[in-house]
């Protein structure tokens, strides 16, 4: 069992693969860290070695990247601090309405949720 950033990496998945389960990290940043690790990209994390998962561990360190819950934490702050100033963003994040600009009277359901049907709605 490998334990990177708290996080649990599948074991037979291959380690570019695996390491997209630390939030965070996308395919393109797993590839380049395995790459700095100097680790084939064909393994599967349970063939992986201490020495490579200490070396795993220290380029995760090392990258600038925000991981797990610091980066959890700084998007929630984020969107704390656009519900505090009461932007557009944040009226519609705090009603949990789609935030990027998308129509809402038909569509938006799965941001909306299921259909609240209104009685006497058609006149």
């Amino acid at each position: 069992m490998v334990r990177l950033v708290g996080v649990d990496l599948p074991r037979n998945k291959k380690i570019t693969y695996s390491l997209t389960y630390i939030h965070g990290i996308g395919l393109t940043s797993a590839k380049k860290i395995v790459e700095l690790a100097n680790i084939n990209p064909d393994t599967r994390t349970s063939d992986l070695t201490t020495e490579e998962t200490t070396i795993l561990r220290q380029r995760l360190e090392e990258s600038e990247l925000k991981l797990e819950g610091d980066l959890r934490r700084f998007n929630g702050l984020n969107i704390k601090r656009l519900n505090e100033i009461n932007c557009h963003r944040g009226k519609c994040h705090r009603n949990n309405l789609p935030v990027r600009g998308q129509r809402t009277r038909t569509n938006a359901r799965s941001r909306k949720g299921s259909k609240k049907t209104v009685a006497n709605k058609k006149k």
